[in-house]
């Protein structure tokens, strides 16, 4: 199994550009037979390229330093030298790009075959056939080739899924994803050191959307205790938070297990804590005491979230959750949608 590599650090240059060519031609009554150097070809770039084949940043890891092809330098008879190259980097859809010295974002490539190039080539260099003016007819000199840009950047791998599932480490998380997801079976596993988010596929009638499993938050985890931290960024872009709640937990509430959560959210990032949240309390087979359910049902509608419990182990409740879930999440689309064509406008 891959290992799952979320960060990488890699040089990038661009290919130098070909040297102009000093050169004449060799023709009866011409002036030193007339400068025909060629110019410099222009170096290739670097671009990166999103690809949803690609699904980590490990290859980064073994291979660090990536350089374009040069220009071909001018020859004599006005020939331009041959542009290099561009050197192609595909990277898993997902990825951030920033430059590692000032931390300025260079791109985020969310789409499929969306590119960014990362390192210019340099400008193939003039040869002296350029340089030729009625009052200077016969140059002897050429510009050489300007270098290729280099720089090193970092890459983030962001795992992009439509519904993130968020809940302490015994909220049952991965039992959930694998009844959600147990009919489709395109489930990506990332293993990073004891822990891992995993993909999982669910389809509601016709409609089909990737729901991650986060590794189990820990309050603290936004200062960096325990690993869940290490992939709180990874629901940033879900358009749905499951909120999953343990309903037989013996060490705290549900209502205390919500406001903990939710406060490791807001602390890391206030826009994540705002996205839409549907709470769903598990395990309910286990539950020997339903009445708390209607006391559930009056906390959160208070607060504004939809509640729903169910049993992952059964089935109990997980047609109507989905459903819900299925339909919230057409919805957020209709509105994305609109917002998008309301931008253009």
């Amino acid at each position: 199994m891959a290992q799952f590599i979320d960060r990488a650090k890699i040089f990038v240059q661009g290919g130098h550009g070909g040297n102009g060519c000093v050169a004449f031609r060799r023709e009866k009554f011409v002036p030193k037979g007339g400068p025909s150097g060629g110019s410099g070809g222009k170096g290739g770039d670097v671009v990166l390229v999103a690809d949803r084949n690609v699904h980590t940043l490990l290859d980064f890891k073994y291979k660090r330093h990536y350089r374009a092809e040069r220009g071909r330098h001018g020859e004599g008879n006005k020939r331009s030298g041959k542009s290099g190259e561009d050197l192609i980097i595909k990277v898993p859809v997902g990825t951030v790009v920033r430059d590692a010295e000032t931390g300025e974002v260079l791109g985020d490539l969310t789409e499929h075959g969306q590119r960014l190039v990362v390192a210019r080539g340099g400008r193939g260099g003039r040869g002296n056939a350029e340089f030729a003016t009625p009052t200077r007819r016969a140059p002897d000199f050429a510009e050489p080739g300007e270098p290729g840009e280099e720089r090193w950047i970092e890459l983030e791998l962001k795992l992009l899924a439509d519904v993130g599932l968020v809940g302490f480490p015994n909220a049952g998380k991965s039992t959930f994803l694998s009844r959600v997801s147990a009919a489709r079976p395109e489930i990506a596993d990332y293993p990073f050191t004891t822990l891992r988010p995993i993909l999982g596929v669910a389809k509601v009638g016709d409609h089909s959307f990737v729901v991650a499993d986060i590794p189990g938050l820990i309050e603290g985890a936004h200062q960096g205790k325990g690993l869940g931290h290490e992939f709180l960024r990874h629901v940033e872009r879900t358009k749905l938070l499951l909120h999953l709640i343990d309903l037989t937990d013996p060490t705290r509430t549900p209502e205390e297990a919500f406001e903990a959560i939710n406060r490791e959210l807001s602390l890391y990032s206030p826009e994540l804590a705002r996205k839409p949240q549907i709470v769903v309390g598990t395990k309910l087979d286990a539950l020997h005491d339903r009445s708390v359910l209607d006391r559930l049902r009056r906390f959160f509608a208070e607060k504004g979230y939809p509640f729903f419990a169910v049993s992952a182990v059964t089935g109990e409740g997980m047609d109507r959750l989905m459903g819900f879930v299925s339909e919230k999440l057409k919805e957020l689309e209709r509105s994305d949608a609109e917002e998008g064509k309301e931008d253009s406008g």
